[in-house]
């Protein structure tokens, strides 16, 4: 028998810190990167950071920190590096005349490899295929680099200039070729959602691996792929769904990140559309996470760039049975003399965590992220704790919707919806 098993690659991972980029931000930023590499199927065996003013316009980072980097290679299996910055194909070629056979990575490509083994439908394919090509084509110089190059003198032309400038024309045609074709798509995809016009469209948007898919599987009460690894979503998934018999439309979209490639913000404009057309946003925030409210803000900014921050919002923080708040935001009991029935050890009160867990959602309601929007729910959709609320929410803004465009409907209060039917709607 012959092991076929390939084994994972291996990588390390380059950041900066600079005037705009802190310490705290950068190993965020790197923990993130290394999420992403996992997804991708390679393994982070070590991290590099240098505090720089701005980056080296020749390699990113300065010529010791290339050294180390090099001495380390040398010295450990390593496949690929992978860098937390887009880097300029000048860049790109003198780091692998450096890192002698060794892949050089940006993010913009660590993320377009990613939504390119994600992509299922037609139209999500045609999306991806357009943002490589378009990433591509001002760095193909450093893929003819085994090719002979135009040099001075008779006789001194090689092949490499005229098989750089075929591609050149090769690829130009193809990203035309794709412009139409998604073009086309995007004409059939209009079609389909002016015949949703009669309902009242919800769309779930979110920073990535926040719970989006999982809230949609919760509340559409039906499959919906969900997994825990960035972009697990990537083409927009749409379900109808009845809440106190009043129908709407609900939309799951790929989650954004932080420093999304330009050329996939492009590319994916016609799945954007759902969140520019959708009625009501759902931003579905992971509370858990250290740094959600900075993700909150590069959610607001994307939607912002893709002109849909105006809409009516309902911010959901999300994973509540993750959240761990700290020792001083719970009320600890008070105790019997006997230890009563939460006892001591050694003179410490242990706090069950079920009055931990709702401690921390007392505490949360009573926080300034109880008013960080108009209509605020704290949930876990995982679990559905406290699910019941965000649907009374998206109860009250659907049904305002909804008679908007059918004035004289009669609808079931979803209280006696959840009674009659024991869908579980106001739990």
């Amino acid at each position: 028998m012959v092991d076929t098993h390939k084994p994972p690659e291996t990588a390390v991972l380059v950041a900066l810190i600079t005037q705009k980029q802190t310490a705290d931000q950068t190993k965020d930023y790197l923990n993130e990167l290394a999420f992403l590499a996992e997804t991708s199927g390679v393994t982070t065996v070590k991290s590099f950071t240098q505090r720089l003013e701005h980056p080296d316009n020749r390699t990113f980072v300065g010529k010791g920190k290339v050294e180390e980097i090099q001495t380390y290679i040398l010295d450990n299996p390593v496949d690929c590096v992978i860098f937390d910055d887009d880097l300029t194909p000048s860049q790109v070629r003198n780091l692998e005349d450096m890192f002698k056979d060794i892949k050089v990575l940006d993010r913009s490509l660590l993320i377009l490899n990613i939504f390119s083994m994600r992509a299922q439908t037609a139209q999500s394919r045609v999306q991806v295929e357009l943002a490589q090509y378009q990433y591509m084509f001002p760095r193909l110089t450093r893929l003819w680099s085994h090719l002979t190059s135009q040099k001075g003198g008779v006789g001194m032309r090689g092949p490499g200039e005229k098989e750089l400038e075929t591609d050149r024309r090769l690829v130009k045609d193809r990203i035309s070729f794709l412009k139409e074709k998604l073009a086309k798509i995007d004409k059939q995809s209009v079609t389909r959602r002016k015949e949703r016009d009669r309902l009242v469209r919800v769309a779930l948007v979110g920073y990535t691996n926040v719970g989006k898919s999982t809230l949609m599987r919760t509340l559409a009460k039906t499959d919906v792929f969900a997994e825990n690894k960035l972009f697990a979503t990537v083409d927009s998934t749409v379900r109808k769904v009845t809440f106190g018999n009043i129908p709407f439309l609900l939309t799951d979209t790929v989650g954004f990140i932080r420093k999304l490639p330009t050329m996939l913000i492009e590319s994916f404009k016609s799945t954007l559309d759902e969140v520019r057309e959708a009625d009501i946003l759902v931003h579905v925030v992971d509370v858990s996470h250290p740094n959600f409210e900075e993700q909150i803000e590069v959610v607001n900014a994307t939607l912002a760039d893709i002109k849909a921050a105006d809409k009516p919002m309902v911010l959901v923080f999300n994973k509540m049975d993750q959240f761990t708040p700290k020792d001083e935001w719970v009320e600890k009991p008070e105790l019997p003399e006997d230890d009563g029935e939460f006892g001591t050890a050694h003179e410490e009160i242990i706090i069950p965590v079920a009055v931990r867990k709702k401690s921390a959602l007392e505490y949360l309601k009573k926080t300034y992220l109880a008013q960080k929007a108009d209509y605020v729910a704290f949930i876990s959709a995982e679990t559905g704790e406290n699910v019941g609320e965000l649907r009374e929410l998206l109860y009250d803004l659907v049904k305002e919707k909804h008679y908007f465009i059918y004035p004289n409907w009669v609808s079931i209060p979803l209280a006696e919806s959840a009674e009659e039917y024991g869908d579980g709607l106001a739990g």
